[in-house]
This record gives structure tokens, sequence and C-alpha cells, in this order.
């Protein structure tokens, strides 16, 4: 920014950052700007923020949604140079610089960060949603374990065999990091967690289908990993189908090919789209609507305008960064501190992803990870994935509470949070399209 375009100098007040979405790479943002002479606010349309690596542990009742999340103001109320408001965005005018809400009006900036994360992908089928939903917020989460909960329910009730059969059959799409920790932890549920528990039905008998379109499982981690997450799998009682195009997807059944699987039960994990907040910004898109941004994370002809974490489209040595958590925090924290170089009339610095390690756990005692130079998997790799999501929960109360649940449920196969509270449950079989996706 010129010495003309620093209008907080001429009207002798604190510089504005407009931070958008409170998710990893927005509080990592805010709490890196602590100590400094701004004035920012941080909007979200939710008034906490989620530990997102562990949403499926909610969708499958292992955790309640209080154990992986925090109000964000909470979070920042030491910062009282901060304001969190829950409000929509509705619109970016990069040229006035300001960010409309849907309560609180225009806001103007100085600065912006958008970290408005993603959404699900289906590939041009949006109609899909309403049937097989996907996990990005403890919404998603709740009405995936409504959903395979009721099954189970719905299941005892019923007398039909070939009806129960489709009860008892649960189908993941996608297996990326998501997809597999979802199927391990639902055909867990479903053959060790509940087989006392039902009379008239037998949940151990229930099918769980892993359907991946590409070669392999983990296609992002090396194949020697994803070989031995295939297996852990299959030993669960997972039956995992690679090259399995879905086609279509209803109420009763997912079409793969000529076959028909019937479910009444089918969960996504098979793909994201970009925030639609990226293309009110007037910068160059990728492929799935991510910002193309430069070095420094901002948008190509307005320093003033950064995009970072899953939204943002750069990469680190010629490799795409990934649209993972920890990648998230690195760009909110490094935006952050280019915005004070730029404060201080410093040259701003490219952002560089040091990947410190890819984790996931397949099941009880069953986990991979990648730290580049090694990897490790089994037991060994599940008690390191524990260690470091319990480190990243925000709050001592999180992580008490999800080590006593860890404890009680994997030592004795119960589940913590295996209520069926409100209606979702009962959307699974309605053709009712879902609401627009927001940020």
């Amino acid at each position: 920014m010129t010495a003309a375009a620093k209008p907080w100098m001429t009207e002798h007040r604190k510089p504005r950052v407009v931070i958008i979405g409170g998710g990893f790479g927005g509080l990592y943002a805010a709490r890196a700007l602590k100590r400094d002479d701004v004035e920012v606010t941080v909007l979200d349309r939710t008034n906490h923020h989620v530990f997102q690596p562990l949403l499926y542990q909610v969708a499958t009742a292992t955790l309640t949604p209080a154990d992986i999340a925090a109000p964000i103001r909470w979070l920042l109320r030491k910062q009282r140079h901060t304001t969190v408001l829950m409000t929509e965005v509705t619109d970016i005018d990069v040229e006035r610089r300001t960010v409309t809400t849907s309560s609180a009006g225009a806001l103007p900036y100085d600065f912006v960060i958008v970290a408005s994360g993603a959404r699900h992908a289906y590939f041009g089928h949006p109609e899909w949603e309403a049937v097989a939903p996907g996990l990005k917020s403890i919404d998603d989460a709740v009405e995936i374990r409504q959903r395979i909960l009721a099954a189970f329910e719905r299941a005892e009730a019923c007398t039909d065999p070939a009806e129960r059969a489709a009860l008892l059959t649960f189908v993941v799409v996608g297996a990326g990091p998501t997809g597999v920790e979802l199927a391990g932890m639902i055909a867990t549920i479903a053959h060790h967690g509940m087989v006392e528990e039902f009379r008239r039905s037998d949940p151990s008998r229930a099918r769980v289908l892993l359907l991946e379109g590409g070669s392999r499982v983990l296609a992002t981690y090396p194949a020697a990993l994803g070989a031995r997450a295939r297996r852990d799998l299959i030993a669960l009682g997972v039956e995992v189908r690679t090259g399995a195009l879905v086609t279509s997807v209803t109420a009763d059944a997912v079409q793969v090919g000529a076959e028909t699987i019937p479910t009444r039960t089918v969960i996504w994990a098979a793909g994201n789209a970009a925030s639609p907040l990226g293309r009110m910004l007037g910068a160059p898109l990728d492929r799935s609507g991510r910002v193309q941004v430069a070095p420094d994370l901002s948008v190509p002809g307005h320093e003033e305008l950064f995009v970072i974490g899953d939204l943002a489209a750069t990469a680190t040595d010629g490799r795409p960064v990934p649209a993972v958590a920890p990648a998230a925090m690195q760009m909110g924290r490094h935006a952050a501190h280019n915005i004070r170089r730029t404060l201080e009339q410093r040259d701003r610095l490219p952002f560089r992803y040091r990947n410190k390690g890819d984790l996931a756990t397949i099941g009880r005692y069953r986990a991979i990870a990648d730290f580049g130079r090694f990897t490790v998997s089994g037991v060994l790799a599940w008690w390191l994935w524990l260690l470091l999501h319990i480190m990243y929960l925000a709050g001592f109360r999180n992580r008490l509470s999800v080590l006593l649940e860890w404890a009680y449920s994997y030592f004795t196969y119960g589940r913590g949070s295996r209520l069926i509270t409100g209606r979702g449950h009962e959307r699974a079989a309605s053709s009712t399209p879902a609401l627009e996706p927001k940020w």
C-alpha cells in the first residue's frame, strides 16, 4: 500500500481488519493480531469454532458437539480490540473496501482476510445433498448421527427382511480421510457397540460400504499406507470398493454403474466446493472455485485483501497446499504477519507450508501417519493421532472431556452421545431439496 493509500494515518485512527470465518484460518489470524494496534472484527454465521478433524466422532456418537466446539467470542475474550459478530456475509466490495452483512450492515475495512472455507461438492448433482449429507459442520454431524442411529431403530421395528437389510446398509461415498474414518467408526458401532442392545434385529449383520471412484483408498497418502488402511477397514468389516463411480443417489438406493445398492443411509465424503464468497472478489479461480492467490496470500492487484484456508489455491515448492487444518492455521498466522509487516512498512514474505504430518484413524487402535521422511501405522500411529488432536483442541474442558469420552468408548465399546433428537432423521427418506449451502 502506498503512503497515499493509508487512510488510517490521515484519519488518525487504528487500521481496521475484518476476518470472515471463525474456522482454523480465521481464528489463528485473529490470535496472531492479538498485540497489534489494529481494530479486528471477526464475522461468522455461527457463534462457535469447530474442531473439524473430530466432526466424524460427533457423527458416530462418540463425542458431543460441545466436546469439539467453543464460542468464538470466548476464545478471543482477552483481545479487547477484537469484536465478534454472528452474521452472514452477503457481499464484498473490493473497490469501496466494505463487507456487507445480513445484520450488521456494511463494514469498512483497511485489510480483509477471507477464510470462509468450503462445502461439499456433488459434481453437478446438488439434489443428492438432501439424501446424502456431507460433513463440514456441527449441524452436519448431528444430522448424520440422527440418520445412523435412527436406521438401527427403524430396523428393530421393521418386519420386512428386505427393508431391514436396506436399513442396515450404510454407504459412505469417498475414501479420503473423512470417508475412511466414518466407515471405520460405523463398522465399529454396528459390529461391536450395539450387539447386546437389540432383540428383533442384529446390528452385527450391518453392511458398511466405502465407495471410491479412484483407484485406491487415501490417494493423497503413500500407496503403502493406503493399502494398510484398506486392510484395516476390511478387518473391521467394511466393504471397500475402488473404481466405483456413483451415478445416482436416491432416498432408497445408490447406483454404481449397473449395480443398485438398496440403502437408507448415504454419507457424502467425495469432494469439496469452495465458498461462494470467492466469486465476489473478482480474482482468478481454479476449477474448484478456489482463489488463486499471490505468494503472500493476497489477491493479485489487491494487497489489502487476503484469502486463506480451503478457499485459497497456492503451492509450496510446486506442490499444492492441501485443504487441511494445519495449512489453514499457518495461513492465518502468515496473513496476520504480512498485515503487520505492511503497517511497519516492511516487505511481505511469501507463504511456505510446513507439513508436520498427515494422520488418519481407521478404527479402534488403527491409524496411519505420514511424516514425509517416515511413516507409521497401527497402534503407535493411533496414539500419535490421539495426542496431536488433544493438543490442538481449544480449552482445557474440551481436552479433559474428550479424553474421558475416548477412554469410555475405546475400552467399553460404549457410545456417550447416542441420542436421537429433533426430526432430522425423518428427512433421510424425503426428497425435499436441502437448503442452499452458505459459507
